[in-house]
Formats: structure tokens, sequence, C-alpha cells
């Protein structure tokens, strides 16, 4: 996967899913037309509902939590001493789930997901960014489809609990750099922050980044992400202490299977302009030109001990 995230125009991807449906619209009638028959007309329908499909964020004040030594301490962790220290003199810590939901119309098909999050304000009060879920690291846990406990432990990292019934099976196909994060739910160490999180697809690939900054992002692939539903996304995140609102900038869109879209507009394919074969000869990577998504911008009271 890419090391670098390119964000779409939504306007443009509105207006260019406009023309292509017109396009196609026009030729799937002259088709009709010049054979005299009636054929169903995939192309338009397929345009449409992917049209009429939307991408969203969720309210982002949902889980916004201040996390302190006493939340660690009674989850039974011991919050690390440079956290400990930050938190007494420099910065407060917090954590926030934030939900995207992906609702395909009809029989719109999708493979990749991507949410970009901008946190201000900038300069010398900048936020920064501590730590993210899911990551790549985690794809072994998501592919099993195993229902988990999501935590934080005093290291500020990510603990995950699965029942004991499940743990066994799952611990053979985990890599060492995740074992020692993963436990049964009963003997969990840490702070929940997402429990019962599941992941019900298949082998997602998936890429975070921006910890250390004030710009994070994920982007998940999968061969059927448009039964993904709502996918929550974790952050821990640090303020300067005097800072008590926090803008929050976010994008996310969801770009279409082009193997379903160039297959179903096929029979019309011929009579398209240069520009739309261009695109749908590009594959996916000329999927992020037809993008559903949107854009949203909060201002956020932080939470006080």
């Amino acid at each position: 996967m890419s090391t670098t995230i390119s964000t779409p125009n939504l306007q443009e991807t509105d207006t260019l899913l406009s023309d292509l449906l017109k396009d196609v619209e026009e030729a799937e009638q002259s088709d009709v037309n010049f054979s005299g028959g009636t054929k169903q007309a995939l192309g338009s329908e397929a345009i449409r509902s992917l049209q009429q499909s939307q991408v969203l964020f969720g309210n982002p004040t949902d889980r916004l939590i201040l996390l302190s030594e006493e939340t660690f301490k009674e989850s039974g962790s011991e919050l690390n001493n440079i956290y400990r220290q930050q938190m007494q003199d420099q910065f407060n810590f917090y954590y926030m789930t934030l939900a995207t939901s992906l609702m395909p119309e009809r029989a719109a098909r999708f493979y990749r997901l991507t949410c970009e999050l901008d946190f201000g304000p900038k300069g010398l009060q900048e936020p920064l960014i501590q730590t993210l879920f899911p990551s790549q690291k985690w794809r072994s846990v998501m592919s099993f489809g195993v229902g988990m406990d999501v935590g934080l432990n005093g290291n500020l990292d990510w603990n995950v609990g699965v029942d004991s019934s499940k743990l066994g099976p799952l611990s053979k196909t985990l890599p060492g750099e995740v074992q020692s994060n993963v436990s049964s739910s009963d003997s969990f160490s840490g702070f929940v922050t997402m429990p019962s999180y599941k992941y019900d697809l298949g082998h997602p690939e998936v890429q975070a980044m921006g910890e250390g900054n004030s710009i994070c992002s994920w982007r998940i692939q999968d061969d059927n992400l448009q039964k993904i539903g709502t996918l929550r996304l974790g952050i821990v995140f640090k303020v300067p202490k005097d800072i008590d609102t926090l803008i929050l900038k976010g994008k996310v869109w969801a770009e279409p299977n082009m193997n379903w879209l160039t297959a179903d507009v096929g029979d019309v394919f011929y009579a398209l302009g240069k520009k739309f074969k261009n695109i749908l000869n590009q594959g996916d990577q000329g999927a992020q030109q037809f993008s559903r998504g949107m854009e949203e911008q909060w201002e956020l009271p932080l939470p006080k001990a």
C-alpha cells in the first residue's frame, strides 16, 4: 500500500459521476433504439447506486475522555513514568473513539476506505497524536474475526482481550510482536476503550499514520469493504494544559471497486468519451475520482478533571 495519502475533491467527484451518468444513459438509450429491443441498463443503475451511497462520520464527542493517572490505576495498570510526568506538568491526555459508516446503495461495491483527521489549533499549542487503532499490527487479530475488548495499558499502547475459548487458536496465528498484547478477557489488564470490537470482513490491509503529529489518517482495503458497516477508530492525543477547545477537521471517503463499475458499464464502454475511458481503464488507480465521502469540522470543548 502507498505510504502517502492523496485526498479527492468531493465536489469534483460528484460532478464527474453526474457527467458519467449522463453519457451512459445516452449511450444505453441509443443502444436500445438501434437494436430495437429492450436491454437492462446496468451501467446507469450502477452509477446511480454509487451516487446514492454515503460515507458518514459519527459524533466525536460520543466517547471523548480525559485520561489521568487514576484512569490507569483503577484499571489495574501503572502509568509509564514519562507520561505520568507529562500529565502532571505539561499535557492533558485524551482518548477519542470516532465512528465512520459506509452505507452502500443497492449493488454498489467498494474496496478502500480512507479517513483523515486534522487536529488544531496549530503552532505552539498544537495537539499531538500519541497512538492510533487499528493499524497493520492488528491485521492478524482483525482477520481472525473474533470479538475483542480493546484498551490501553500504562505505556499508552493497545492491549486486546478475547474470550478464553478463542485465545488458543488465535495465538497460533499471531506474530510475536502482538502476542504479548493479547490476553483472555478474564485476565485483561488496561483501560477498556472499545468493548466488543469486531471486524467481520476478510483480510484487510490497514495503514495508519500520524503518531507524533497533529494530522493522522487510516486507509482500510478489503475485497468486501461495502459490508463494513460502521468502523470505530481509536485515537489517543495530548494537548498543552491551557488548551480547553479542540478544532477537529475530518474527511472520509470510500473508493469504488473498479472491476465492478467497469463491468457494469461494459455494454456502452465503446460510446463513452475519451476522459471516461481513460479513467475506467486505470482500474483501482482511477477509483478515487469516483469517491463517495464527506467533510466535517467540529469545535470540541475538552473534558476537564
